[in-house]
């Protein structure tokens, strides 16, 4: 099968009172590149994420975006800093004996500075949270992947049928070059004799020029490499996979062929045959772009 580099997929996990909400969406690119945007607490499972991720792609710009909601109720707690105190507590008194004031402090009074008191996050299974991270993250994964086969296939059709057409372009050059030797000894034939009047036409210089020009002009090369390229893609469109960069290096060599036939061109015809062979090439390299 063919999968397209763009895609979309979303899922949510809620269990043991948390939630974990996935979103992952993509564009063509020539590698995988994965931007992950998460809360800072889970930013030791970026790695874990990343490998998880390469079971489903192998190449787009994917960005993927993590919420996550802990709904329980004691997420955290108070911690009681004794050292930080003991240590308010020390200079206050020497505040009071370097002064002259009266040591009037309270427990209210000496809660209230900072640290003394501090809220934690209570300690989290990191196993279990993974778990349920992991599968979000397999579930947004798993419907990004869905979408990009399903684009994918709209793109292997069209590939397809655009060879089609190409094919057809090739095959009416192929059709047409022998003739324009032929048109053109006849061509050049008719001005010699015009020229010499009744003169007999000199027939070997007359087929050296002609072979000359039929060298020039030849497209014999050029067409059996358009065909056999136009199948290659053909036969790995049908076959699907990673075929992305295969199919742009072919797309490439199509379009050197084409301007080899276009510059050998000396018929109006097939020049503009061979500008239309061009344009359809450079549309199919421009889809085989947003093949993975």
């Amino acid at each position: 099968m063919i999968k397209s580099m763009t895609g979309f997929g979303r899922c949510e996990v809620a269990e043991n009172n948390r939630k974990f909400t996935v979103e992952m969406k993509a564009v063509n690119h020539r590698y995988l590149d994965v931007n992950i945007k998460m809360p800072k607490s889970l930013n030791f499972f970026e790695s874990a994420i990343r490998s998880e991720l390469k079971n489903y792609i192998a190449r787009g710009k994917v960005d993927v975006f993590i919420t996550y909601e802990d709904l329980s109720e004691n997420t955290s707690t108070v911690r009681y800093n004794k050292e930080v105190a003991e240590e308010y507590l020390t200079y206050l008194r020497q505040m009071a004996a370097d002064f002259g004031l009266d040591d009037d402090i309270r427990v209210s009074t000496l809660s209230k500075y900072p640290e003394v008191f501090t809220m934690e996050e209570v300690g989290v299974d990191e196993e279990e949270l993974w778990k349920e991270l992991k599968k979000a993250v397999d579930g947004a994964a798993k419907m990004f992947v869905e979408s990009r086969i399903t684009e994918g296939e709209h793109l292997k059709n069209d590939l397809l049928e655009k060879l089609d057409g190409m094919l057809k372009l090739v095959d009416f050059i192929a059709e047409r070059s022998p003739r324009i030797v032929t048109e053109y000894r006849r061509k050049l034939e008719e001005k010699v004799k015009e020229l010499l009047g009744d003169s007999t036409v000199d027939e070997s210089r007359l087929l050296t020029e002609v072979t000359i020009f039929a060298d020039k002009v030849c497209v014999d090369e050029e067409i059996v490499r358009l065909r056999s390229h136009i199948e290659t893609t053909r036969n790995a469109l049908l076959e699907g996979g990673s075929i992305g960069r295969k199919l742009d290096f072919i797309a490439q060599e199509m379009n050197r062929e084409a301007n080899t036939t276009l510059s050998k061109a000396n018929d109006l015809e097939i020049s503009n045959c061979a500008i239309e062979l061009k344009t359809e090439i450079e549309k199919v390299r421009e889809q085989i772009q947003n093949i993975e």
